[in-house]
């Protein structure tokens, strides 16, 4: 008898060790989801290659600035950076609110080759937004599709390119919360091509450029007679930065086009830095804060951090 009872034990304990390791494995499963914050807005930053001088289209260490000061904010926001263009990695998409692409644009556009797969990311919902040489991008097919994503973009032969000094006084919006009234020099894009009517479009930073900026010659970035009409003769003033509400019928979804931002040493300057962070907290669904998005003025350290080897 007490030989039977040995060979039984002997049987039951292999089963009842395994029934163990299986009740671990399911608590352990059913846990995991508990250490991930699904109250965060993922935010999703594509940082383009090298280009320019230093100090110039400076995409990389950009994003991580934008990033670091989004995560430190104390807002419910994660954001994450991905550096050398378009992630070969598409899973980082997973979960995400927003989508901000700040790196060169025209046929280096990182989306250039992407753009069905970013038409199927904002048809769910996902903000985009598109800084600097990123609201650049071929005229045509490409073009009438960046148009329908952010509201607006730089089309050759229309828009122009110059450097120069922009005062902005700012109208009412979310994006503008806790922003003062701001010049600055940058390379501030104008006359870009718009969504019919302006549908869905809200200007933000707005001033009329002046005379000098329509100097060169024209060309591909540098001028047109359709340009010059409009800022010579007819005195309208031009939109550097504008917000967009896509529409219900194709998804929905916010979006913003910023032209600044090739000068890094601007993102130093607390209200053009604060209303970009602003507008990416935005387009991701997240409440703007009143007082704008919490946001300390960069040392020269973490200026100079992460910033392109360049000749």
């Amino acid at each position: 008898m007490l030989q039977l009872f040995k060979n039984r034990i002997a049987v039951l304990f292999p089963i009842i060790g395994v029934l163990g390791i299986l009740t671990i494995l399911v608590t352990v499963s059913r846990s995991e989801p508990k250490a991930v914050d699904s109250t965060k807005k993922k935010i999703v930053l594509i940082a383009g290659k090298a280009s320019h001088a230093k100090g110039e289209h400076e995409h990389r260490a950009g994003c991580l600035l934008l990033a670091q000061q989004l995560n430190q904010s104390g807002l419910p926001i994660e954001a994450v950076v991905v550096t050398e263009g378009w992630p070969k990695d598409e899973s980082i998409f997973t979960g995400a609110s927003a989508i901000v692409i700040y790196a060169d644009g025209g046929p280096r556009h990182p989306a250039l080759n992407q753009l069905l797969k970013l038409k199927q990311i904002a048809a769910s919902g996902i903000g985009i937004g598109c800084i600097h040489y990123a609201v650049e991008i071929p005229k045509g097919e490409p073009g009438d599709a960046l148009l329908n994503l952010i509201g607006g973009y730089f089309e050759t032969e229309w828009s122009v390119n110059p450097h120069w000094e922009a005062s902005y006084k700012l109208p009412k919006h979310s994006v503008t919360q806790g922003i003062h009234d701001f010049k600055l020099r940058d390379e501030w894009y104008y006359h870009m091509r718009f969504a019919p009517r302006m549908e869905g479009v809200t200007p933000i930073l707005t001033d009329l450029p002046p005379p000098e900026t329509l100097r060169r010659k024209d060309g591909p970035h540098e001028g047109n007679p359709e340009v010059r009409a409009a800022v010579l003769d007819r005195k309208e003033p031009q939109h550097m930065m504008w917000v967009y509400e896509r529409p219900v019928a194709s998804g929905g979804g916010r979006a913003f086009g910023f032209t600044g931002g090739h000068f890094h040493k601007n993102w130093q300057q607390d209200d053009q830095r604060r209303i970009v962070l602003n507008a990416i907290t935005w387009i991701a669904n997240c409440p703007v804060p009143e007082q704008g998005v919490p946001s300390k003025t960069p040392s020269a350290e973490e200026m100079a951090a992460n910033l392109d080897q360049k000749n």
